[in-house]
């Protein structure tokens, strides 16, 4: 954002006032990703939709998923894969990156660690981070874009705990492919 220049009374009064809208922006982007972690985690999926903008784009191709465009197919593909009241997910977000880039865009990065019941018994926890774009309308913040990095997945159970490689994601994939043929 831009700072003031000129009389140096007027420029710290002017720069404070700057600052706390730039504060306010920034805490308004982490509520809405905190709603984005509460709201997927309860399914509210109608709730959840409201947090992205129409044109929203999810890209979670470098962790081993795929791109989707439209925030309604993205919103449809991930109510499909958690669909089961019994596949609960935990996720929590943390050590914000935020800038603001303009009145009404933003960029951020999350830290990410997220729990997610596969079978009974089998859970994957992952950590990684969630690379975003924010754009304001109206008055409101929503997710532009959301592109998901890993850096690592465990599979676990009450007795053992797997590390998942790349080798070992690729391989599984690859196994899936061809059963589901």
């Amino acid at each position: 954002m831009s700072r003031c220049l000129g009389n140096p009374a007027r420029t710290s009064s002017r720069r404070l006032v700057v600052d706390t809208v730039e504060l306010v922006e920034i805490e308004a982007l982490k509520q809405l990703k905190a709603r984005y972690c509460r709201l997927l985690d309860a399914k509210d999926w109608q709730a959840w939709r409201g947090i992205f903008s129409d044109d929203f784009t999810s890209d979670t191709s470098k962790a081993g998923g795929k791109v989707i465009r439209g925030a309604d197919d993205f919103v449809a593909f991930t109510r499909n894969h958690l669909k089961k009241s019994s596949q609960a997910t935990a996720h929590q977000v943390h050590a914000p990156e935020l800038e603001l880039t303009s009145a009404t865009t933003a960029v951020g990065i999350w830290a990410l660690e997220d729990v997610v019941r596969l079978a009974p018994g089998v859970n994957l926890r992952g950590y990684g981070h969630y690379h975003e774009t924010y754009e304001k309308v109206d008055g409101q913040w929503f997710i532009k874009t959301s592109t998901l990095t890993r850096l690592r997945e465990d599979v676990f159970n009450p007795f053992v705990s797997v590390y998942v490689s790349d080798r070992m994601k690729r391989a599984g994939a690859r196994i899936v492919r061809r059963l589901s043929k």
